[in-house]
């Protein structure tokens, strides 16, 4: 007993000396997974103790650091306390003293003190392992010098103490330690197993989980208890407590369920998403050139064939779609709450209203919403069988194709001489290693690497836009050794090369593989191989094997496969109201249940004949419930989808069509109709989505002077015709009101809204960029008027420079021109901008028409366009190619008289440092930009000083709910608005209002005057473009705008010879071109001699034949001539952006939605167009993040400190792909990145793969709370963040219709977004709101008469009314109200939306359905409810002098009758604001269809229909139909209620009055309607031009010709006359002349003189002409 006691006290020692030391040495903050169990210390404590103790053994310590745990499937602890020491050598391990630890699983995570645990740094190693900190660290060599003795008491300390230790290694048996024999040799394989796993570094420590493990049962045969054993020689045992040991095992348990549900659910979830893990490859893919090869290749990572060709972009599959819909619409809470009250209705004996009366229609509602979720689906999937089916040519040799040719295969194939080698088949059919055939303008089916090229060179020309959206063309050439022996059929198939090439991925700027050609292995990089989605353009024909098929496309492997199902944010808002009913309706139902409990005490157990009647609470509470639950009408979301799906038909808008392409819009979905209302952010593609995919030459400067360039806009202007453009609807003549107004409005119409109503030939009005600068300073000059000026006066210095410069454009290029049968020249460029210019060149008389090697034929037309032309042939010395590190190219030129010209063009930049006098021109290019700066501040200044105005008076008070600060009107508060809203009905002051809100609407419309304003000359070289001060720009017959008497003045001679003041000038106009978007160049030239061109030659050639750095050889050369230049001119491109983009922009902005421009173009491209679309502004502070120049986040820290102080007027952030990779991969980084990116106005990323687009899409709308994105694109590119945002727009344009195809709404032009999102979007959001509340309001109104009248019937559950008639309640007698109300209500017209965008925002702030407006409606229909069933009671129910009053059917019937008569009349004469015949139409067939119901019921009706409790049959007709009191009290009841209603409306309107009822008012006026109409002319021209009635031009026409008549006949009634007789008896009426008296009057009133010269004509026409015509008001019998 002693010995035990001692033991016990030893081993107590031992254990708090051991806590004491671990104590000593904790360190909370060391970071490890800590278990549930055990304190965040122990883990540290133990590593520093291992770190303090590492002495005793450093051998022992070394040798166990790439431990892991082996695969022994049990933890066993053993110690020797008397075996020697043995030391470890080489890689044996003998039996470790002291404990040892073999863990089994190697993927356990365990917990660090008390139970094994994952270290972070030395992998999932047990806490009593030679590897951990606790571990008894037994000496492994005798130079440790300590004893035996000492180890073994430490060992035995440690072994004794371990018995305290919970060990969670194994759940059904947690381990065993053995005081026994050390390891033999036997068991060194088991120890040392895990010797061979890398050690787990620190990046796995944050994917470790810390579960306990469960072990394999075959691996052991225990019976599941924890015993200790101690040496055989001690027979001591040591065991852990029953308690603790099942505690271990329960949470092991728990533990491992919940890993194995998690791993189903996965398992699940893959299957159904058919989502496969595929292991990479060791060494990449390899493909056989193998032409005859009938098998499909086998895929080495699967081991079966490389998956098909098809492509699927619809959302499911036949076993995906059922378990995803069903999930997605029991999300819907009222949907699972139904659920839950049908599955309680099924219950024998609880349903007091029916057992499948919600059952069945809760299951027709989401078969309905499944069927319509499918439809859509396999609209997606034909048109996914469409792509599918395209065809392709394919080598099959011996193949013959005649069958495929006769059947017009021959129209997509051309057949060639070999046609009989070449298969037609479809694109789902190719097969990796498959070789096709690419014709000219045709698409890639998928990706391939070249074999052959017909092109110069070898070189193929790839169209990329619809994978990154750049619009240059990329080169690709095959490896020259693959396109040597692929060159013909023949050759392909005689020829064995084998392809290496990287596992499918999603990178589309990088790719990797190897070619072995005849024995000779040559690299593969992204410039051979060619994308699905890419088009062969100016190539004729190319060859490609396949190497990626179907969804490992790049541009697949890029897109969303699994894109989630969208839901409106609405039903978010509905769900939170559901949830507040369904609290409601239990409380309800506990409410009546407890005044049951009450009322059978008072009165059932003093009843006789309720003696044996008694219900349990049970039944009566879910009666209660039952009875309640329709207070959430099934009908809510039945209806719901009925309303939604004629949204979708209505927004099929005439003004969203575009005749151009015979494109309308569609809609594929119904689902968030609503979302469009309420959208905050907006994310667009910009090559044919902003942009037209097309180039045009705009401005050139040369000499000084700049000119405007506008063919293309003259050929727009020709084909729109003599089209008038309306500023008004068309309306109906109403006597005298049609004459039309003249407002200061209509005067400043074509000052402030130049697209949208000026002329189409107006400069303004025609070009895409802004009018602001162009239109005024230069766009007075056309290249018209140069070419006449060169040709009036050809010898003069400026002719001279300007044909120099001509002639550069149209040799510096590289374009190839071709002739069409019929003569004419199409050219083919590498560059859209090249094709600009030279295209531009052949407009201004310089026309490439032939190009040899080393040639270029120009012809010109040196005597005027109509005379005969002169061709010259200029040789093409050498030619520099453009390289992103040069920015500049340059050619070398032979001129006709055999002089020798170096031509260079490039960026203004770059050439400003090549001019001869460089340094005049940097002094003089930064002197502009010194200008040009303190302008942009001096405009900030000005925007940010009118903000802080706006949002002074919001602070001060001034009612503004718009949430926009620059939104506040100044004029427009509420006191002055009660006033001017009464003078608009008086007729006081209504000029005043007016005057108002067209000034306030000109301020937003010109962005406060600066879209108008011209430059002061403070901020502006002096008359930069110059010379003439008239402000005409008529055009005369030959289009010019010019006048003969002008063109002496158009140059001044005198400026082309002032070096300093061309400089100046032509600097200012580059930085005018760039500030309106445009895309800049510099031309420069230098003439040579023969000596310095041919040694440079010399020079030349040996660097461009070198084997060494010949790049950057060729480049140092050029450099060494492209020095000392002239400065030739400059031009200036516009990357055409879409019609009415610009205005669309500035309205969106207005609607406080923000815009991103996500592109996969470069950098300077995307900020030119930002531009030009008014994205960027001029005064916006443009914040670049660039990984490769400038600290990223410290960028970002300083612009979102100077936007939290409000020293930034606009701000935009651009960013690149690559900067955006590490942006993402840093989450620190990445935080502040979206910090600032919502804070900024607008953000421009550049250079996006779709991933990437797809990302910050994913981003925005999960960080920005409440916010409703939408993505729109046109091209495949696209896809995945029209798949990612809340609502998918798809553009129908140059890119094909794939991003159309998955999108859920598709238009053709960018500009039909305003009138989808600010008209449609917002009235749908409205309709849908309106609809919610009404719903949720008539229920309510209704069903609380059922709970008033419980007080009546004992709280039994009795029904007021009869069950057929409650059961038609939703059905028959108002969902028509509500449903018409969610179709077709408007509580503002289109035209006030779209000049008004700042009402856009209701939809964002959801002010159209939230708690609060519930709230408000549910205050009403408890008030009104309580008016019906008290006035029915006090008055009907409860009253001596009615026959009727007395009966319970009665009773119900009138109050059921007043209810539908109210709600009725509410929903649509109340809450309707644009009142048409519908909705009397809705109010007479539900009112009447109710009174129509009653007299079919009184003569059908079954007594055992109502149980016998109604007295149905005949009551209508014969009783209360015919009781006075009935209708007396009905009236009095409705009138009652609507009075109620209109009361609270009429307060709220004008104590709390909103935008809309503001706006609403201000309709009323036609002056201000109109005004709204002109500035919503150019998104309502369509619609306007369709109508039947007459313009406002027409009736402006007729109201003049009208009031001539008019005074006409009065001046013919107004001359006196003298009557004679003649001599037959006849009288005569002879005028009397007094045209000087007329003349006279004329004088002195001036309408008399304009209308007199209409009159002429007409002054002798007899009076009774005038009467038998009917002229002016004489037709009307106005005549007095």
């Amino acid at each position: 007993m002693s010995g035990h006691n001692a033991s016990r006290d030893e081993t107590r020692i031992t254990e708090n000396t051991i806590r004491e030391e671990d104590q000593a040495v904790a360190h909370p903050e060391h970071g490890f997974n800590i278990s549930a169990t055990q304190s965040p210390n122990n883990g540290s404590a133990r590593e520093d103790v291992a770190h303090r103790r590492s002495s005793m053994s450093p051998s022992r310590m070394s040798s166990d650091l790439g431990r892991r745990p082996s695969q022994q499937r049990n933890v066993r602890f053993s110690t020797d306390l008397e075996r020697r020491i043995v030391e470890e050598s080489g890689n044996t391990r003998p039996g470790s003293r002291g404990l040892t630890i073999d863990t089994s699983v190697t993927n356990t995570a365990v917990s660090p003190v008390r139970s094994p645990v994952t270290s972070a740094e030395r992998g999932p190693a047990s806490p009593l392992s030679p590897n951990s900190a606790l571990s008894p660290t037994s000496p492994q060599s005798p130079d440790v010098g300590r004893s035996r003795s000492r180890n073994r008491g430490y060992s035995l300390r440690r072994t004794i103490f371990a018995k305290n230790i919970p060990t969670q290694s194994d759940v059904t048996s947690p381990g065993a330690i053995e005081l026994g024999p050390a390891v033999g040799s036997q068991q060194l394989p088991d120890t040392s197993t895990a010797n061979n796993q890398p050690p787990t570094t620190g990046d796995e420590k944050h994917s470790e989980v810390v579960r306990p493990t469960i072990t394999s049962e075959s691996s052991h045969k225990d019976d599941g208890s924890t015993t200790y054993y101690s040496d055989p020689k001690d027979g001591r045992h040591l065991s852990m407590s029953v308690s603790y040991e099942s505690w271990l095992k329960r949470k092991a348990a728990c533990t491992m369920f919940m890993v194995r549900l998690e791993n189903a659910i996965e398992t699940v979830r893959k299957a159904i998403l058919r989502i496969k893990d595929i292991p990479p490859t060791k060494d990449g893919r390899h493909i056989d050139l193998d032409v005859t090869h009938t098998e499909d290749l086998i895929d080495e990572r699967t081991g079966k064939p490389y998956i098909g060709n098809w492509i699927r972009s619809s959302r499911y599959s036949f076993w995906s779609f059922f378990p995803r819909q069903l999930f997605a619409q029991f999300t819907k809470l009222a949907n699972f709450y139904f659920l839950i009250v049908a599955i309680l209705q099924m219950i024998p004996g609880l349903s007091t209203t029916g057992t499948f009366t919600t059952l069945i229609p809760l299951l027709i509602f989401v078969g309905i919403s499944m069927g319509k979720e499918g439809f859509d689906d396999w609209r997606r999937y034909c048109l996914d069988k469409e792509e599918n089916n395209r065809l392709a040519s394919v080598l099959r040799p011996g193949t013959n194709l005649t069958a495929a040719a006769a059947t017009g295969a021959s129209d997509t194939v051309s057949v060639s001489s070999d046609a009989q080698d070449w298969a037609l088949i479809k694109w789902q059919d190719i097969k990796v290693g498959d070789v096709i055939r690419l014709e000219r303008d045709q698409p890639v089916p998928a990706d391939i690497v070249l074999l052959h090229a017909n092109g110069p060179n070898g070189v193929a020309y790839i169209e990329t836009m619809a994978l990154d959206g750049e619009t240059n063309l990329k080169s690709k050439q095959p490896c020259q050794p693959v396109a040597k022996v692929c060159g013909t059929v023949e050759d392909i198939c005689s020829n064995s090369i084998h392809f290496a090439v990287e596992d499918p991925n999603i990178d589309l700027y990088k790719f990797d593989g190897n070619v072995i050609v005849n024995a000779e292995k040559l690299p593969l990089t992204n410039a051979e191989v060619v994308y699905r989605g890419s088009i062969l353009r100016n190539t004729e024909r190319a060859l490609g094997m396949v190497i990626y098929t179907g969804e490992e496309c790049k541009i697949r492997m890029n897109a969303n496969k699994n894109p989630r199902i969208k839901s409106p944010s609405l039903q978010a808002k509905v769900n939170r109201v559901v949830m507040l009913i369904v609290c409601l309706v239990i409380i309800l139902a506990v409410a009546c249940t407890v005044a049951y409990k009450y009322w059978s005490q008072d009165v059932e157990r003093r009843a006789w004949y309720l003696e044996e009647a008694n219900v349990s609470y049970g039944p009566i509470f879910t009666s209660f419930l039952i009875m309640f639950n329709t207070m959430i009408p099934i009908s809510l979301y039945v209806s719901m989808e009925i309303v939604k799906v004629v949204q979708m038909l209505l927004l099929n808008d005439i003004d969203m069509y575009d005749e151009e392409t015979d494109t309308p819009l569609e809609a594929r979905t119904s689902t968030i109709n609503e979302e469009l209302g309420q959208v905050s952010y907006i994310f667009s593609d910009k090559t044919g989505t902003l942009t037209n995919n097309s180039m045009r030459f705009r401005m050139m400067s040369v000499a000084g002077t700049a000119w405007f360039h506008d063919f293309d806009l003259r050929e727009e202007a020709a084909r729109e015709g003599d089209r008038e453009k309306l500023i008004h609807k068309k309306r109906s003549v109403k006597g005298k009101k049609a004459v039309p107004r003249k407002s200061n409005a209509s005067d400043t119409r074509e000052v402030f809204r130049p697209s949208n109503v000026s002329n189409a030939l107006d400069v303004s009005g025609s070009m895409s960029m802004g009018p602001r600068k162009i239109a005024r300073s230069m766009a007075d000059r056309r290249t018209t008027d140069m070419l006449r000026y060169i040709l009036l006066k050809p010898y003069t210095l400026f002719a001279r420079k300007a044909k120099l410069f001509l002639l550069a454009i149209a040799l510096c290029h590289t374009c190839i021109p071709e002739k069409d049968e019929s003569g004419n020249v199409s050219f083919q460029a590498a560059s859209p901008d090249e094709l600009a210019l030279v295209m531009a060149a052949q407009d201004l008389g310089y026309l490439v028409i032939d190009r040899q090697p080393n040639t270029l034929t120009i012809r010109t037309y040196p005597n005027g366009p109509e005379e005969e032309p002169q061709d010259e042939v200029y040789e093409i010395l050498d030619v520099i190619e453009f390289t992103s590190t040069r920015k500049r190219m340059s050619v070398v030129v032979r001129m006709p008289d055999q002089r020798i010209c170096l031509f260079c063009k490039g960026a203004d930049s770059t050439l400003m440092r090549l001019l001869k006098r460089a340094s005049l021109a940097h002094e003089k290019a930064v002197e502009i930009e010194r200008r040009a700066s303190k302008r942009k501040a001096a405009e900030a200044n000005q925007v940010m000083r009118r903000n802080s105005e706006h949002q002074s008076r919001k602070d001060s008070g001034v009612r503004s709910s718009f949430s926009r600060p620059s939104f506040s009107r100044p004029s427009f508060g509420r006191p002055s608005m009660t006033k001017n809203r009464r003078s608009s009905v008086s007729g006081k002051n209504v000029s005043t209002l007016r005057e108002s809100i067209d000034v306030w609407l000109r301020d937003r419309e010109t962005d406060g005057g600066l879209l108008t304003r011209e430059y002061d000359d403070e901020y502006y070289s002096p008359r930069p473009s110059a010379q003439l001060s008239r402000q005409s720009t008529s055009f005369s017959d030959s289009g010019s705008s010019v006048n003969e008497e002008d063109q002496n003045d158009l140059v001044e001679e005198a400026l082309v010879v002032n070096e300093s003041a061309v400089f100046e000038r032509c600097f200012q106009h580059l930085n005018d071109f760039a500030t309106e978007g445009l895309r800049t160049l510099m031309y420069g030239h230098r003439f040579l001699d023969n000596s310095t061109y041919h040694e440079w030659k010399v020079a030349y050639h040996e660097a461009s034949t070198s084997l060494i750095d010949r790049q950057a050889k060729i480049e140092k050369v050029g450099a060494q001539i492209e020095e000392q230049l002239e400065l030739t001119g400059a031009t200036a491109i516009e990357d055409k952006l879409q019609k009415g983009v610009p205005e669309a922009i500035d309205k969106l902005r207005r609607a406080n939605i923000k815009l991103w421009m996500l592109t996969g173009d470069k950098r300077e491209t995307a900020i030119n167009v930002g531009h030009s679309c008014r994205l960027v502004k001029d005064y916006s502070t443009l914040v670049i993040l660039d990984h490769e120049t400038g600290d990223v986040e410290r960028s970002i820290l300083k612009m979102t400190a100077d936007i939290s102080r409000g020293s930034v007027a606009h701000s935009v952030v651009v960013v690149d792909g690559q900067t955006l990779s590490i942006i993402e991969s840093d989450e620190t980084l990445r935080a502040q990145f979206f910090k600032l990116a919502i804070m900024v106005d607008s953000v421009i990323c550049c250079r996006a793969s779709p991933k990437q687009k797809a990302f910050l899409v994913k981003s925005i709308r999960l960080q920005v709370k409440d916010s409703v994105t939408l993505a729109i694109g046109d091209g495949a590119n696209d896809i995945a963040m029209i798949q990612e945002a809340h609502v998918g727009i798809g553009i129908t344009g140059k890119e094909g219709l794939q991003a159309a195809r998955i999108s859920d709404y598709s238009i053709a032009q960018f500009r039909f977004l305003l009138k989808l999102l600010l008209v449609h979007g917002r009235w749908n959001y409205i309709r849908a709101c309106k609809y919610t509340l009404g719903t949720f309001w008539k229920e309510m109104l209704f069903y609380l008469t059922q709970a008033l009248y419980q007080r009546w019937n004992g709280y039994t559950g009795t029904s007021l009314y009869e069950p057929w008639s409650l059961s038609m309640f939703n059905t028959l007698f108002t969902s028509l109200a509500v449903i018409f109300l969610g179709i077709f209500t408007k509580d503002l017209s289109a035209s006030t939306l779209l000049a008004v965008p700042e009402l856009y925002t209701k939809g964002q702030r959801h002010g159209g359905f939230n708690i609060k407006l519930y709230l408000g409606w549910t205050f009403m229909a408890t008030c009104e409810a309580m008016i019906v069933f008290f006035v029915m009671y006090g008055l009907f129910g409860n009253v001596l002098f009615t026959n009727t009053g007395s009966d319970l059917f009665s009773a119900g019937l009138l109050t059921y009758t007043a209810c539908v008569i109210i709600i009725n009349t509410k929903l649509q004469a109340l809450e309707v604001h644009n009142k048409t015949y519908l909705s009397l139409i809705v109010i007479v067939i539900s009112v009447g269809g109710w009174f129509l119901w009653n007299l079919i019921l009184s003569r059908r009706y079954q007594v055992k229909s109502g149980n016998g409790i109604y007295h149905v049959l005949g009551n209508f007709i014969l009783h209360s139909g015919h009781d006075l009191a009935f209708w007396a009290v009905l009236f009095v009841t409705v009138v009652a209620v609507v009075v109620f209603e209109v009361s609270v409306s009429a307060i709220r309107a004008n104590i709390f009055p909103t935008d809309v009822d503001i706006f609403q008012e201000y309709e009323q006026d036609l002056e201000i309607r109109k005004r709204f109409e002109e500035a919503a002319a150019s998104e309502l021209q369509q619609g306007w031009d369709h109508g039947k009635k007459k313009s406002s031009f027409e009736l402006a026409r007729e109201a003049a010709e009208t009031e001539a008549r008019e005074k006409q006949v009065q001046e013919l009634l107004a001359r006196p006359r003298v009557m004679t007789k003649t001599g037959s008896g006849q009288i005569e009426t002879q005028e009397i002349d007094l045209t000087e008296l007329n003349s006279s009057s004329r004088d002195v009133s001036g309408h008399a003189t304009e209308d007199e010269e209409t009159s002429m004509p007409r002054r002798s026409v007899e009076i009774h002409e005038m009467f038998s015509k009917g002229f002016g008001a004489i037709r009307k019998g106005q005549l007095k």
